[in-house]
């Protein structure tokens, strides 16, 4: 018995030695089962060694200020001008001519003689639109062959200095628009009338693709440009249909009724003229 006590006391003291040697190495903790090894102190969990002061957070940047607005604003980019509506895929002039056919979409039919489609083809730089044919073009079947064609061939060929058959010619409706059943007077066509037939008008221009077009009065002006106001106010100045330059001048008939006006209706053409880079001839 005082052998097992002695030997007890030794091992204790054996025991002491050995944390006195490992709390003087800073040590004060090992893995249970392993008395005899120590455990350095990279190794010893965070809750038994001494924590380490924290590192101060470096200050947040401040927020970047945002740049200030140029004084001076840059230039505005020019719209471009609105794109010319095509017309149905391989659409021809002679397709809308076989799609009008013989025609009862308006009143007017009942009176015609004849549908007047178009004088020209395609390849023309200028269109002339008016508002519908007259009594002769009504016989003949051909645009502005009356009095006033011959006024509107005298503007084409010896004004403009262009043969009347390298410009496109039509009119908004296709049939004569007559004042009453005597067919004594014609007259300008009404909107049933026009709706009724403008659609065919618009795909004229829009397969033919003139670079200026000149309406001839107030109906054909008043359609095109989609406004009330009248061809005196209009006229002179120029003017977008789906992105083709359009000049308003007054009708031939209303010229040949008016003398005077054949002086404005010159200084619109020049402007034509201008547009196209012909040249103006000499006074």
């Amino acid at each position: 018995m005082s052998e097992d006590i002695a030997a007890l006391r030794r091992e204790i003291g054996r025991i002491r030695g050995s944390i006195a040697h490992l709390r003087a190495m800073g040590i004060d903790y090992v893995r249970r089962g392993h008395p005899a090894t120590p455990v350095s102190a990279e190794k010893v969990a965070p809750a038994t060694v001494q924590e380490a002061a924290p590192v101060a957070a470096e200050p947040a940047a401040p927020p970047a200020k945002p740049a200030k607005k140029s004084a001076t604003k840059a230039p505005k980019a020019p719209e471009a001008p609105a794109p010319v509506a095509a017309a149905a895929a391989g659409e021809s002039l002679d397709d809308i001519r076989a799609d009008i056919g013989d025609c009862t979409r308006c009143k007017l039919h009942t009176t015609r003689t004849q549908i007047v489609f178009h004088d020209g083809g395609m390849g023309a730089r200028v269109a002339f639109v008016g508002e519908g044919p007259g009594k002769d073009e009504d016989l003949q079947g051909v645009p502005f062959v009356g009095r006033a064609g011959k006024l509107l061939t005298d503007i084409i060929e010896k004004g403009m200095g262009i043969p009347r058959a390298e410009v496109y010619i039509c009119n908004v409706v296709k049939c004569r628009p007559t004042e009453n059943l005597a067919f004594t007077k014609d007259r300008a066509p009404e909107p049933d009338e026009v709706e009724a037939c403008s659609g065919f008008l618009k795909r004229q221009l829009r397969v033919v693709r003139p670079e200026v077009i000149v309406t001839l009065g107030n109906p054909a002006t008043k359609f095109l440009l989609d406004t009330k106001e009248g061809i005196t106010r209009l006229r002179g100045s120029w003017h977008k249909w789906e992105g083709i330059d359009v000049m308003p001048t007054f009708h031939p008939a209303y010229v040949l009724r008016n003398p005077p006006s054949k002086r404005e209706v010159w200084a619109d053409i020049q402007l034509v003229m201008d547009k196209l880079g012909i040249e103006r001839p000499a006074r």
